[in-house]
């Protein structure tokens, strides 16, 4: 169950030529493989570019009407050597993943894909994470496409321009016999806009004509001869080739005046926000209409030494647009340029950020140095700029830092991995503390405060791998921690089937909580949810136990704390070896509000009884000592100010967003802590039973507090 459904959206991919396609980019792109007479496409989720899978999955009914064929990979991994399809056959494929983490899992085929070459057109989509809001290390996929001979596209954020430049990459592709990557950002996936829609184009060769005319050609393998030759092949044609295509197609755009003493070169992928940036310096309209030319790198490799020539032509200076490091695009422009005997000064990483997101602010400073230092005169009377920096100063902007607590991400509210972390705590405090190798997902977030927990992260499904070298402990067990969606992914072979054959005597927890919950909330192997067109339900249980573990025990709702923290215990100090397997299930309390609340919604308006529970705490009874919230670090567990003058230390408090999972209490009750926690049933549409039973409570209740208040004893001054 994804986070997002496009099915009323993807009915937008059947509109033909001459209609109107308004939507967001991701739709968009979609589209565009479609008119591109796609025949198979495959590819893992993870932003920016998880929606992109979402809208395949939703897609599959108008996919199967053109004959184009739909996988959700495995891995990334998985995705790239589905592309061996294009090698022999003139079948053009589309694969999209996650870099540059997604591209690292698919190097290896990748590499023999861009080795050998291909004959039809493939694509891979990268979802480009690097700076603002990125959740990845900071790496760009351009020393990838540099390292392999694989040709970069960046397209200008443009509905129509993405669109335009899929079917152009395929085109390329096969012009060169050679793999294509097209990146988008963040922003440029999520931008909506529209543009002027084409046909769909049903594959001119289908899946079923490769198998019924199977191809064989020993120059398209990496083996000795071969591989040497494909380098020579790289450099002496399909260099070439792509150089000529991107050039008679005019794939790099220029905008602007034809002749200035300045001009800048940029990805096009940054186009948008170098366009602002001009227009806050009076240089340009919000129309792209700019007082400087500009050369937009549609394609950033291979370069294109003749267009950058031509644009440098008559110049002094000109300033590269390059987000990330290192300055590859400078450097190859200062190569170009120092060859050719042009005179015009290189400006880019010394008036720009070396690293970081280059947000408009950031290349606005960047571009005002380079036009102070080389042509003054063109800024004229600037128009007034926004300018953070005066409100920032400001001595009560800086006092909210050491007033407002710091917020670092955390687990959402209800979500059942919080116990199992909880648990750990427990067990720490009892046995001490153990050295655990953290995984990528949802679960990563436990080494963060409250919970502190977790020494090393490597990727997606390598919990169990990044134990490895802690096999042969004679004293502490280590303890791996990976979810579901890396166990699918490679941990059940790198992780569990390692840790088996090489018996690892240390501890492997697999949460799993029925999605691939980090990249989106989509299904997987393990997943509960009936799939019409994937095969679900397959335990992990099973799968471990298949390659060998014997020591596997399974906890069926992680929020019985008090059962975790036992089981937690016997594989920490049980004397049998080997791995041993703790499988911790409960569904991700995001999805499952996603899937119930619908449902309430519908049954309270059909005047349906429907009992929602809520919890809280008892202002009377709790101590003000926050253990709770130390050992739980639910958004929804907050702190309370009493209006009484005897008590100074707030209480802890329980606001509207609970969604009623129980853990509160079940951890104050595992831990010995204050029995402050109750739970509240809200009904809605009560029977008349219910609204008995209320009014014989309340009656209770209050001739109780009635009879309390005639026993107290009451001392009256003097």
């Amino acid at each position: 169950m994804a986070e997002r459904s496009f099915a009323k959206e993807v009915e937008h991919l059947r509109l033909g030529d001459g209609d109107v396609f308004k939507g967001e980019a991701i739709l968009a792109i979609t589209k565009g493989l479609l008119q591109a007479g796609v025949s198979y496409v495959g590819g893992y989720q993870g932003s920016p570019i998880s929606h992109l899978m979402d809208v395949l999955s939703d897609a599959q009914d108008i996919l199967g009407e053109l004959g184009v064929n739909f996988q959700s990979s495995a891995n990334e991994s998985t995705a790239a050597a589905m592309l061996s399809a294009s090698v022999m056959y003139p079948l053009r494929g589309a694969v999209a993943w996650k870099s540059t983490v997604g591209t690292n899992v698919a190097s290896d085929a990748l590499a023999n894909l861009a080795s050998g070459g291909v004959t039809g057109g493939t694509l891979v989509i990268i979802g480009e994470d690097y700076g603002e809001g990125s959740s990845i290390m900071q790496e760009r996929t351009h020393a990838f496409a540099m390292k392999s001979q694989i040709w970069l596209v960046d397209p200008r954020p443009d509905h129509g321009q993405i669109v335009d430049l899929i079917e152009k990459s395929f085109e390329l592709s096969e012009a060169s016999n050679t793999p294509v990557m097209l990146e988008v950002r963040v922003r440029t996936c999520h931008m909506h806009g529209s543009f002027i829609a084409k046909d769909n184009v049903k594959p001119p060769f289908s899946i079923d004509d490769a198998l019924n005319n199977p191809k064989r050609d020993l120059g398209r393998i990496v083996l000795p001869p071969a591989a040497y030759e494909h380098e020579q092949e790289k450099i002496h044609h399909r260099l070439p080739a792509a150089i000529d295509f991107i050039r008679s197609n005019r794939l790099n755009e220029f905008f602007g005046p034809e002749t200035g003493k300045v001009g800048i070169m940029l990805q096009g992928g940054m186009y948008n926000n170098v366009i602002r940036a001009l227009q806050y310096l009076g240089l340009s309209d919000a129309y792209g209409n700019t007082q400087i030319p500009l050369y937009v790198m549609n394609v950033t490799y291979p370069v294109i030494d003749s267009e950058m020539e031509e644009f440098a032509k008559g110049k002094d200076a000109i300033l590269m647009v390059e987000e990330g490091q290192p300055e590859y695009l400078e450097q190859a422009l200062n190569t170009v340029l120092r060859r050719s005997g042009a005179s015009a000064t290189i400006y880019g990483k010394n008036v720009l950020p070396m690293g970081g997101d280059y947000s408009v602010e950031a290349i606005m400073h960047g571009l005002e140095a380079f036009l102070e230092e080389t042509d003054p005169h063109i800024m004229g009377n600037r128009p007034p700029r926004p300018d953070a920096t005066p409100v920032l100063a400001q001595p009560a902007v800086k006092k909210l830092k050491s007033v407002v607590p710091a917020r670092p991400p955390g687990l959402c509210t209800g979500c059942p991995e919080r116990p199992i972390f909880a648990a750990m705590k427990m067990i720490d405090q009892e046995l001490g503390e153990h050295h655990v190798s953290a995984d990528i997902g949802c679960h990563l977030f436990s080494i963060l405060p409250p919970f502190n927990i977790g020494n090393t992260t490597m990727g997606f499904g390598l919990g169990g791998a990044s134990a490895s070298a802690f096999s042969r402990s004679t004293g502490k067990r280590s303890i791996a921690v990976m979810g579901d969606g890396g166990f699918w992914h490679n941990g059940l072979t790198s992780g569990i089937g390692n840790a088996v054959y090489n018996k690892h005597d240390g501890v492997f927890l697999i949460v799993d909580n029925f999605y691939s919950s980090a990249t989106g909330g989509q299904d997987i192997l393990s997943s509960r949810a009936h799939n019409k067109s994937r095969k679900t339900n397959n335990p992990i249980e099973k799968a471990v136990r298949g390659v060998g573990a014997t020591w596997v025990r399974e906890v069926d709702r992680t929020y019985d704390v008090g059962k975790m923290k036992r089981v937690l215990h016997e594989a920490l100090t049980t004397k049998a070896e080997g791995p041993k397997i703790i499988i911790a299930s409960s569904e991700c309390m995001l999805n499952k509000q996603r899937r119930v609340r619908p449902i309430e919604a519908q049954a309270v308006k059909a005047g349906k009884r429907v009992v929602k529970q809520r919890f809280g705490v008892d202002e009377d009874v709790c101590t003000g000592d926050h253990a709770c919230i130390r050992l739980s670090g639910c958004p929804s567990l907050s702190v309370k100010q009493l209006d009484d003058p005897l008590r100074d230390d707030p209480v802890a408090a329980i606001d509207n967003s609970c969604v009623g999972c129980g853990n509160c209490g079940e951890v104050s009750e595992a831990a010995v802590l204050c029995p402050s926690f109750y739970r509240a049933d809200i009904i809605n549409n009560p029977t008349w039973w219910d609204r008995f039973k209320a009014k014989a409570a309340m009656g209770l209740i209050c001739s109780l507090q009635n009879r309390r208040q005639r026993r107290r004893i009451v001392v009256e001054a003097a």
